[in-house]
């Protein structure tokens, strides 16, 4: 079967790799969605519900910042997607995950925040 051009051209030819690969590779875009989406529900969680536990500016900044990550993650799920998806067509080496540090340091930020927010 013959690949779209825009397929053909998004993916840089090469080699069709094992299936299986590829629907690991699917699954794990669809885990940093799921990811992506909660981050999401969160930011709404914390403008919507926590009214009577922060000030404007503080929910405001918190909400942000998890609608933010949530909008990196999403973005960058589909770019590694692509990116992994390439490597393993032409065999050369996965990508380094760029997103699982800027995952963890933003979880870190907005734990950090609300802990000692939290505490105060």
């Amino acid at each position: 079967m013959q690949r779209s051009r825009w397929s053909h051209r998004l993916l840089s030819g090469g080699q069709e790799p094992d299936p299986r690969f590829t629907l690991a590779n699917e699954r794990t875009f669809l885990a940093w969605i799921r990811t992506s989406l909660a981050l999401l529900a969160g930011g709404v969680a914390v403008e919507a519900f926590a009214t009577e536990i922060f000030s404007l500016e503080i929910r405001k900044a918190l909400s942000i910042t998890l609608l933010l990550l949530a909008m990196f993650i999403s973005a960058s799920a589909c770019i590694r997607w692509l990116n992994i998806e390439r490597a393993m067509r032409h065999k050369r080496p996965l990508p380094f995950p760029l997103l699982i540090p800027a995952l963890s340091v933003g979880g870190t930020l907005v734990t950090l925040v609300l802990i000692s927010l939290v505490a105060l």
